[in-house]
């Protein structure tokens, strides 16, 4: 297990990814920005995040919510912000970080994410999916089709 997170954090590291998912013999990357990638794979393959080990560079507590509900077994984020720590404290995910932050911060570090920020109240992965969910449908034209 440690050899085969120690293969995805160096894939993360080496190779610019955003977001690396291993489950098994399959490894999938990423380098899209914010939750889509796990909005994707928890929305149309939530199989493949059943037991799967994540690696990615910004973990919030919606990317969190998201990892909780498709039932991965461990994660390690560069950074991660502490309403994601905590949601994620209280599941049976191990979990590895290097730097942690008292929040996310939006794209022009001007002040939080907005999902980050939509989501600092709520307490569950369930309560916190609608609000994913609403923002990128709303958001994002790739849905729109």
């Amino acid at each position: 297990m440690e050899s085969y997170l120690s293969l995805i954090i160096n894939r993360l590291h080496e190779e610019n990814y955003s977001c690396i998912v291993g489950n098994g013999n399959e490894i999938r990357t990423f380098k899209g920005q914010s939750v889509n990638d796990l909005f994707d794979l928890y929305r149309y393959e939530p199989s493949f995040l059943n037991g799967a080990t994540v690696a990615d560079k910004i973990v919030g507590k919606a990317a969190a919510a998201l990892m909780l509900l498709g039932k991965i077994r461990s994660v390690y984020a560069e950074v991660i912000s502490e309403p994601a720590l905590d949601l994620l404290s209280n599941s049976d995910v191990v979990v590895g970080y290097d730097n942690i932050v008292p929040f996310i911060e939006n794209r022009d570090k001007t002040g939080w994410c907005p999902l980050e920020e939509a989501c600092y109240g709520l307490k569950t992965p369930e309560e916190i999916y609608p609000v994913i969910r609403n923002r990128i449908l709303k958001t994002d034209n790739h849905y729109k089709n």
